[in-house]
Formats: C-alpha cells, sequence, structure tokens
C-alpha cells in the first residue's frame, strides 16, 4: 500500500484542505483536532491518561499531516496580516547595517575579523596579520557553504597555534549534531576526514597536529565521549580520551588562556569536575584537579604556577576565587584570594598577565571589577544608568593591559570598549548603529520597579517606553520572563523592540526567582520543590503592573521561551484572566513526561534542576505544575505557540501536545495557534534575515490583538 501524500492525509484526518495552497480559506474554519489515542502512564501508583501521546512519532506521516494542518490553520487565521508581517519584516531589517563587521580581536598574530556583506544572511571570518592594514585572508564565506541548504550552521571554529590549520564544524538540521572538519588556511584545501556527531568544538594539542573533540551520544545528545583525532589519519581509529558514564554528567574539553593546559571538564547541574594535560605532552595522561562531589561546583584558569578557581567550596554560595599550586590542585590545598560575600554574586573571572577581572552582580546589577596583581589597585568600572547591562567582551590576549567590554541598556545600544586598566582611558571601538534614520536613545526611558511577592520578596521589573507613551489602564504591555538554570535575562538593548516601544507598547522584564538576578540564593529559591515560585512572582509582578496603572488584564501580555514557555503554560493554567495574549516559544510545557523519559536529550543532565520525577516526591510537585498536566476548562487568553520539528531541547511533540489539549479543553473563542518551523530546531531560523521573520510573526500578533494596523 503506498503512502498516502501529507496534504490527502490532512483532508482525511482533520477535514481541511492544504493541497493548494493558494486557496483563501475561511478564517471562521474549525481548527485541526488531533485524534485521541489514549495511552496509560503509570507511575508510583498513580494514572496520567495521554490522549495525545502519540505525536512524538516524529517519522508518523499522520503527525507531520497535524503538524502542517496547523500550519495551515495558522496561515489561514492570520492571513489578513501577511502584508503587516511583510512590513515589519522590512523594518526589523532597516535598522540592520547590513554590511557590519565585528570589533576585531587579536591572537596569536593576528587580528580576526566577523563581517556581512549587505544582502547576504550569513558572515564571513576573515583575518589579518599582523596589521588591520594588511591584506584580508578569508577564511569561511559562510553564504556560500550554506548554499542549497534551508538550516546551516558553522560551528567553532579553532585555528590551530602556527596558525595554518583550522577545525571547523556544520549543523545542517539544526539538532546540534555537528560534522567536525580540517581546512589547510594555507592552501584553502579541506582534509578528507569528517568526524560525525559532535558537540561542535575542538581543541588543538601544542604539536598543530593532534585535535581534542566531544562526541555526542546519538539518541540523548549528551556530550558524553572525548576523542584524540591525528589530522590526515582515518577518524574511525580515533582513541577515546575519556567517557563521562554518569548520565546526569556531560563533558567538553578546551584550553587554559595560557594556551598550557588542554582541560577537560565534566559538569551537571549541582557539580563539576576537570582534568588537565600539558598542552606540550598530547600523549601524554590527564590529572584529575579535585574528584567530584554533590554540590561541590569550580571552574578554572591559569596563571604562572597556580590555577585560579571560581567555587562554591566550604558554603560559598555566591562563589569566591581561590587558587592552588599546579602540582597540589585537591581542594585542601586551595587557598582564598576573593572570598564570599553574602550580597554580592560572583560571576565570572578573567586572567592577565598584571591584572584579575571579576564580573560580579550586586542588587541584580552586573559590577566589573578590576584588581592588580602586586597588590595596590583594586576598583570598579563606573555605570550610572539604572538598569542597564555590562559584561567582559572576548579577551583572549594574556599580556595586555587593556580590558574589553560591552556595555548596552535598554536604551542604549551596545558599545563595545578598550579599557586601559593602568591609565583608566577608555576607547569606544564600535557602537551598534540603528539605522533607519528614526532613532533617538533620548526619546525612550526605562526603569526599574520592585514587586512585592506574596511571601513578602522583592522582585525586579526592568521597563522601558517611549517617552510619549502614558501610563494607564488602556497601554499595552509585553512582559518578558525565564526564570530557570540560574541564567538572568539583563536588561539589553533591541533594535527589534522598537518596533514595540514606537507603537505604544511598553517591554518589561520579570527578574523573577530561578535566575540569579539577586544572588545564587535567588535561584535556588525557583528551583525542585521552590519551582512554583518562578510562576507566582511572574503573576505577581503582572498584578503589580496592572495595579500601578502601567497596562489592564485587556491590554497585558506575556511572552517566553524554552523554560520560560513553562512559566508561560503554568501562568495561563493558575491566573489566565491576567492576559490577553501570550506568546510560548518552544515550550517546554509536558514536564513529568519528559523528566520520565531519559532517552530524551537533556533530561538525565537536568534533574537537579527540576528534580527526578521517579522519586515519588518531584513526580508529585512536578505533576503539580506542568501545564500540560494541568490543562483544564476554563478560559485562555488568546495564544501562539510556535516549535521546530528539529528541536533537541524541548521536543516539538511537547508544544503540539499541548496546543491538542488546549483545544480539547478551553472553553473561550479566543485565538489560538501552533506555528511548526519544519527546517529549523531550537534556536529557529539560521540565517539573520529569517530570524526577523519569527519575530514579525510574534509582534503581528500582539498588535493584530491591540488592533494596531500599521
Amino acid at each position: 500500500m503506498k503512502k498516502m501524500s501529507l496534504c490527502l492525509a490532512i483532508t482525511l484526518i482533520f477535514g481541511i484542505s492544504s493541497c493548494n495552497q493558494k486557496n483563501n480559506m475561511d478564517t471562521t474554519i474549525e481548527p485541526p483536532k488531533a485524534a485521541k489515542i489514549e495511552k496509560k502512564l503509570e507511575i508510583h501508583g498513580d494514572i496520567r491518561i495521554d490522549n495525545y501521546y502519540w505525536l512524538n512519532e516524529r517519522e508518523n506521516q499522520e503527525v507531520l499531516a497535524y503538524l502542517t494542518a496547523e500550519n495551515a490553520y495558522y496561515d489561514t487565521i492570520t492571513k489578513h496580516t501577511k502584508a503587516f508581517q511583510q512590513s515589519l519584516f522590512e523594518e526589523l531589517k532597516s535598522r540592520i547595517k547590513e554590511d557590519d563587521e565585528s570589533v576585531p580581536y587579536f591572537k596569536n598574530g593576528y587580528y580576526y575579523i566577523t563581517r556581512f556583506e549587505k544582502g547576504n544572511q550569513y558572515p564571513i571570518f576573515s583575518r589579518k596579520k599582523g596589521d588591520l592594514k594588511a591584506a584580508e585572508e578569508i577564511l569561511f564565506n559562510v553564504n556560500e557553504m550554506a548554499k542549497g541548504f534551508e538550516y546551516y550552521k558553522l560551528g567553532g571554529i579553532s585555528v590551530s597555534p602556527n596558525n595554518k590549520l583550522a577545525a571547523f564544524s556544520v549543523d545542517k538540521v539544526s539538532r546540534r549534531q555537528y560534522d567536525l572538519q580540517f581546512k589547510n588556511l594555507e592552501t584553502g584545501q579541506l582534509y578528507p576526514e569528517k568526524i560525525e556527531n559532535t558537540s561542535g568544538g575542538a581543541t588543538w594539542a601544542n604539536d598543530n597536529k593532534t585535535v581534542y573533540y566531544t562526541k555526542n551520544d546519538k539518541k540523548t545528545l549528551r556530550s558524553f565521549q572525548i576523542y584524540k583525532h591525528i589530522l590526515g589519519t582515518d577518524a574511525s581509529k580515533d582513541v577515546l580520551i575519556y567517557e563521562e558514564k554518569d548520565a546526569t554528567f556531560g563533558t567538553t574539553v578546551g584550553k587554559t588562556k595560557s594556551e598550557k593546559y588542554i582541560i577537560i571538564a565534566s559538569f551537571s547541574t549541582l557539580s563539576t569536575e576537570y582534568q588537565y594535560l600539558d598542552a606540550n605532552n598530547p600523549n601524554g595522561k590527564f590529572k584529575l584537579i579535585q574528584k567530584r562531589e554533590r554540590d561541590l561546583e569550580y571552574s578554572v584558569e591559569h596563571y604562572n604556577d597556580d590555577f585560579y578557581i571560581l567555587t562554591n567550596y566550604q558554603g560559598a554560595k555566591n562563589f569566591k576565587v581561590m587558587k592552588t599550586p599546579e602540582t597540589a590542585t585537591a581542594k585542601e590545598n586551595w587557598k582564598d584570594v576573593i572570598p564570599h560575600r553574602d550580597d554580592v554574586l560572583l560571576e565570572d573571572m578573567s586572567l592577565f598577565k598584571n591584572f584579575l577581572v571579576l564580573e560580579e552582580r550586586s542588587n541584580g546589577l552586573n559590577k566589573i571589577r578590576i584588581i592588580g596583581w602586586e597588590g595596590t589597585s583594586d576598583y570598579y568600572l563606573p555605570f550610572e544608568e539604572e538598569t542597564y547591562s555590562a559584561s567582559v567582551y572576548y579577551n583572549p590576549e594574556f599580556d595586555t593591559n587593556v580590558l574589553r567590554y560591552s556595555y548596552n541598556s535598554l536604551t542604549t545600544p551596545t558599545s563595545v570598549i578598550d579599557f586601559d586598566m593602568i591609565s583608566k582611558a577608555k576607547e569606544v571601538k564600535k557602537e551598534q548603529e540603528v539605522l533607519g534614520g528614526k532613532f533617538d536613545k533620548v526619546n525612550y526611558v526605562s526603569e526599574r520597579l520592585w514587586a512585592t511577592a506574596r511571601d513578602g520578596k522583592k522582585v525586579a521589573i526592568s521597563l522601558v517606553r517611549h517617552k510619549d507613551t502614558k501610563l494607564s489602564s488602556k497601554t499595552p504591555l509585553l512582559l518578558y520572563g525565564y526564570g530557570s538554570y540560574g541564567y538572568t535575562v539583563d536588561p539589553n538593548f533591541s533594535t527589534n523592540r522598537l518596533s514595540l516601544l514606537d507603537r505604544g507598547f511598553i517591554y518589561a522584564i520579570a527578574h523573577i526567582r530561578g535566575g540569579e538576578y539577586l544572588g545564587r540564593a535567588w535561584y535556588e529559591d525557583g528551583k525542585l520543590l521552590n519551582k512554583k515560585n518562578t510562576f507566582t512572582d511572574f503573576i505577581d509582578c503582572a498584578q503589580y503592573l496592572i495595579a500601578k496603572k502601567y497596562t489592564s488584564s485587556k491590554h497585558l501580555y506575556a511572552m517566553g521561551g524554552s523554560a520560560g514557555g513553562l512559566l508561560m503554560g503554568a501562568v495561563v493554567n493558575m491566573n489566565p484572566e491576567l492576559f490577553n495574549g501570550v506568546i510560548a516559544d518552544v515550550a517546554f510545557v509536558d514536564v513529568v513526561t519528559t523528566m520520565l523519559d531519559d532517552s530524551i536529550p537533556l533530561t538525565t543532565a537536568e534533574y537537579d534542576e527540576w528534580g527526578n520525577p521517579n522519586q515519588k516526591v518531584y513526580y508529585e510537585y512536578m505533576k503539580s505544575y506542568s501545564p500540560y498536566d494541568n490543562v483544564k476548562a476554563q478560559n485562555y487568553p488568546h495564544m501562539l505557540v510556535t516549535t521546530g520539528l528539529h528541536d533537541s531541547q524541548v521536543q516539538y511533540f511537547e508544544p503540539a501536545k499541548w496546543v491538542a489539549k488546549l483545544r480539547e479543553f478551553k472553553t473561550d473563542k479566543n485565538i489560538l495557534l501552533l506555528k511548526t518551523n519544519m527546517e529549523a530546531g531550537h534556536g529557529g531560523a539560521s540565517g539573520r534575515f529569517d530570524a526577523l521573520k519569527e519575530v514579525a510573526t510574534d509582534y503581528a500578533f500582539l498588535f493584530d490583538l491591540e488592533n494596531i494596523k500599521k
């Protein structure tokens, strides 16, 4: 029996036709309804019935038909916004400097540059030897490489110590499965070997022929093996150097800034472990710095004869800096360099010949601290705005007194700045250009508010608006949130966001628990058995903004992606009446089922983030908030849900199942849309302009609900 075509399957299963995309479909049509096939899921004596479990069959023609039908329904419902979407896309694109390039950085005798040419989607990677006036050497023109592919991502480029060779990787599917290849930079020729299913990066030993790389588990995509490859040899005979056998850990390989050591890192949510090898001796054996322990996190850098360690050792919840000799690396030899502080989160460190640079966070704001090794200088870079974002940039040079950092805010475009750590003089190397002739930062205002959560904690809200936008119950406001993994959403500048602000929207970020905006304790109070604090914080911020007359429930919108999509799913179950519309991108909404399936990428590595539902206490807690499990018969806001068929981080079937169940239970007539990118994964489209089309899709959804037509 022949397989039926997708369009025929759609017609037979869902009763709508997408065989002829030129047909004008009536907006009054019924949405697709996925077939209900009962699946009984039982654990801990508890039974869950999942009628849409079958949607996880990626190769099933009926699954593909359902996703295609939902896309056709989306196209029909939003047909009247298509011209507006295109106009928005052109508007977003018009602000971007198409023939743009990065600030060159210097490493090992060369200046490296990433640039874009007008009209092209992908970057060109180049370098100049010794002087910026030297001839340009094209390393990789991704526009040429990407021809013929719907998705194309060039992974990490690693140049050999002698500057003659480059390792690079390519993902053509968007599932973070990279093919590793090698190029002779002198002749332009590719080496014949191609190493499949790697994590994308490669690290050179100092002999210019030995390369270390990480292999992924083909099913779970966990990075679990480190191999050694000799350039020009058969990759099938590569030597396995290390295998991470603990399924809750991943592993990776890199090099210290000093170029002296190859480093293997093993990592989980609550524990890390490092091994090191002299980069001049690739045939040697890796040595352990400190064996893994539960709740012991550390990372390492090298300086002179010591390893410098950023760690939570000895109860340093907000982390501290310690050091230990190369010859005695176990924790009992670690000595404090920068002690722990209860009110300051130590996020990162950078080592230079004459300075130690720390990235700190205090009261939610970034601080950059510069300390001279000689012991006479210790100061912070001055930042003056009420809410902003600053971070140390890429600084590969060790023997320099110049620190490169970036600064931006909700109203200030990003600047890349070189700062002389001795003279304290600074030079703005590049300020982000906002084209189109309409942007002037004085036309926008930002502020930071503090909402009181239901348990008395103060939750920060960063927001921005056009100065002419009045605060009232009729003002549209988009509230963004994430709140997981300790990741902090900083108040960054966005040219895309101007399309919201110029049309009267307020944009706000809720710095909810689960991130580290207020330190490590802020993260820990929003994970595992405290996860619901993330959701209630967001709800309390929404209620605060309504109470303060920044907006009203008729004009309040919420947005989040991935774990932020979980946030969206939870809050619309808990308080759907607060929002007029919600955008949930690549939403992690089927928490219990996913965390019980250790064959799915990321599951085992995230037990310490969400809990292991094989343990009853975590199962019951997860089930109590899991968006998919808590869909019920009630009114829901207007909703746009997006996913990617090849998503490896949040599988497409989570949003698909969620929408199918919402269609079954919701009691309103509000818009519910599922849009699946059939060619991409978690990060969406790979081209810089194609990605803007997805932004235009989201914004058009919001503007349509506000009846903003241009």
